[in-house]
C-alpha cells in the first residue's frame, strides 16, 4: 500500500521520501519503482511537510516512537528555536489499521512537540495506474481542523481524502471507521474461510455437499468465497494483527469473534509457509476451483 501511494504522489509531482534502512532488497526495489527517494528518518523533520505512516499494525506505535526519538536528538543537538520552527510545519498522519485506543497512544507520542497529528484510515486496495484510488478517511482533534483541511489538498495529487467531521469526530474516529469496515469485509471472508475448512475437516464429502448447497440456496455467499478467498491468501499474514486490533475495538465478549478470525489468518499463513500440497491453502484453492466450475455451468 505504501509504495503504491508513494508512486501515485510521485507521478502527480510530489517528492516522496522513505527510510530504507534495514529494509529488504524487495522493499528497495519497490521504492525505486515507485520513484521514492531514500532518506534517513532523522532527516524527515527537515525536509517533509507530511509524514504518512503506512505499516503493518504491529509496527505503527514503534515507528512513531522512533520518529519522536529522532526529534528529541535534534532538539538536543540543535538550536531549540530552529527545531520548533521546523516541527511546526510537520504533520504526522497515522494511516494504519489500528483501533482508536492505539491511535490515541500514537498521538500522545508527540506530546510536547509542535508536530501536528491526524488520524487516517485507508479503505480499499492500493492505487492502480488504471485509475482506481482507495478512500482515505481522516479525522483530527477539534483544534486541528485546519490541518485536516490542508490534508485534503492532497486530492490535487491523485489522492481521495475524505475529512471525517461532525458530532463526536476526533482523533480515533477515522480509525474506528476503518475497524468497523474491515471488521465486516475481512471478518466475513474469515468466517467463510473458517467454515469451508471446518466442513472439509469433517470430510471431503461434507465440503462438496456444502459447495452444492451454497450454489443452490446461497449463491451470493459462494460468489463471495470465489472472489475474496484467493485474494486473502497472500495477505493473511498482514490481516492477523488487524483482526486483533478490531477485537480490542469491539471489546471483550463480542470482540472474541475477530480474535478467532485473527487465529484463522495465522493458520492460513502457516499453511502458506509450509508449501504443503495437503494443507489448508490447498483445500481452499480446490474449493474455489470447484465453485467456479459449478457456477460457470449454471
Amino acid at each position: 500500500m505504501g509504495a503504491a501511494i508513494g508512486r501515485r504522489l510521485v507521478r502527480s509531482g510530489c517528492t516522496v521520501f522513505t527510510d530504507l534502512t534495514g529494509r529488504s532488497p524487495a522493499s528497495h526495489q519497490r521504492a525505486k519503482d515507485a520513484g521514492m527517494q531514500d532518506l534517513p528518518l532523522s532527516e524527515f523533520s527537515k525536509k517533509c511537510a507530511w509524514v504518512l505512516s503506512i505499516l503493518p499494525p504491529r509496527d505503527a506505535l514503534s515507528f512513531a516512537q522512533r520518529f519522536r526519538a529522532t526529534l528529541d536528538r535534534d532538539l538536543a543537538n540543535t538550536d531549540q528555536n530552529i527545531v520548533a520552527g521546523d516541527e511546526s510545519d510537520l504533520v504526522f498522519v497515522d494511516c494504519n489499521a489500528v483501533n482508536p485506543t492505539t491511535v490515541q497512544k500514537i498521538r500522545d507520542v508527540f506530546a510536547g512537540t509542535n508536530v501536528r497529528f491526524l488520524d487516517a484510515g485507508i479503505i480499499g486496495g492500493p492505487p492502480k495506474d488504471s485509475g482506481y484510488t482507495p478512500t482515505i478517511y481522516a479525522s483530527a482533534a477539534p483544534g486541528d481542523l485546519d490541518v485536516l483541511q490542508r490534508f485534503s489538498g492532497l486530492n490535487e495529487h491523485g489522492m481521495k481524502i475524505v475529512p471525517l467531521t461532525g458530532e463526536g469526530a476526533d482523533v480515533g474516529a477515522a480509525s474506528a471507521l476503518k475497524m468497523s469496515y474491515a471488521g465486516m469485509t475481512k471478518g466475513v471472508t474469515g468466517i467463510l474461510t473458517t467454515m469451508v475448512l471446518a466442513a472439509h475437516r469433517s470430510s471431503p464429502a461434507t465440503a462438496d455437499a456444502l459447495l452444492h448447497e451454497l450454489n443452490d440456496s446461497a449463491p451470493a455467499l459462494l460468489s463471495r468465497i470465489t472472489s475474496s478467498v484467493p485474494g486473502m491468501l497472500p495477505k493473511a499474514y498482514r490481516w492477523v494483527d488487524e483482526m486483533y486490533e478490531i477485537s480490542d475495538f469491539v471489546g471483550e465478549g463480542e470482540g472474541d469473534i475477530h480474535r478467532g478470525i485473527g487465529k484463522l489468518y495465522e493458520r492460513v499463513q502457516r499453511s502458506l509457509e509450509s508449501n504443503s500440497q495437503e494443507g489448508d491453502v490447498e483445500v481452499l484453492n480446490e474449493f474455489v476451483s470447484k465453485a467456479k466450475e459449478l457456477m460457470k455451468d449454471e
